[in-house]
C-alpha cells in the first residue's frame, strides 16, 4: 500500500520572534471557511450561533465574500450545521488546508507591516475589526487588526514560509529575537 501524504503544519519549524515591541507567531492551523453568497456579516455570525461554532471571527474578504477563521479544527457536524443554515443565500468552501495564519503583534507591528503592506495602518484609519485583501511585497495576503496593535496575516499555504521570513527580517531590525521552545 502505497505512503499517503499526512499533514503537516507548514511553518511548524518556524522560531516565535519576540522583542519589546514586536512578536511574531504560527497561529495554529484551525479553521478557515470561504463564504460566498448573498449574506451580511452579522447574518453569518448569527449562523455560527446557532451552528455552535460562535467563537470564530468573521472577516470581509470581497463583494458577497467572507472568511470564518478560529485556531480549532471545525467538526465535520459544525461545517454541515452551518452549511445547512445558510442554504439559498450562501456557499461555504472548506479553506483551512490550503491557507495559513500569522500573527503580528506589538506597539511597533503596523511598522513592521508597513515595510511591506500598502495599507495605512493607523488606528483611525484601520481600526480593530478592519480587514484588506492586500500584498505583503508580492505576497497575496489578507490583513485583519484584531486588537489595538495585533494583526492576523491569512496567506495561501504555498506562500506562507515565504512570507513568514519576510517578516521575520522587520521584526528582526525592530529588536526582535528567536525564542528558544
Amino acid at each position: 500500500m502505497p505512503d499517503l501524504p499526512t499533514l503537516k503544519p507548514v511553518l511548524a519549524g518556524k522560531a516565535v520572534l519576540q522583542g519589546k515591541t514586536i512578536r511574531l507567531e504560527a497561529l495554529p492551523e484551525g479553521h478557515l471557511l470561504h463564504v460566498m453568497g448573498a449574506t451580511t456579516t452579522e447574518e453569518i455570525k448569527a449562523h455560527l450561533l446557532a451552528a455552535g461554532a460562535g467563537e470564530s471571527s468573521v472577516r470581509p474578504a470581497g463583494y458577497r465574500q467572507w472568511f470564518i477563521a478560529g485556531g480549532d479544527q471545525f467538526s465535520v457536524v459544525h461545517l454541515r450545521a452551518l452549511s445547512e443554515t445558510l442554504t439559498g443565500c450562501a456557499f461555504i468552501s472548506d479553506q483551512s488546508h490550503g491557507r495559513v495564519r500569522i500573527r503580528v503583534s506589538g506597539l511597533n507591528a503596523a511598522q513592521v507591516l508597513n515595510k511591506g503592506a500598502a495599507v495605512d495602518l493607523h488606528p483611525s484609519a484601520f481600526p480593530v475589526g478592519s480587514t484588506a485583501m492586500t500584498l505583503f511585497g508580492h505576497i497575496s495576503i489578507q490583513l485583519t487588526r484584531t486588537g489595538s496593535d495585533d494583526f492576523e496575516l491569512t496567506v495561501l499555504r504555498s506562500f506562507a514560509e515565504s512570507l513568514y521570513e519576510e517578516i521575520e527580517e522587520a521584526a528582526l531590525s525592530q529588536g526582535a529575537e528567536r525564542l528558544v521552545s
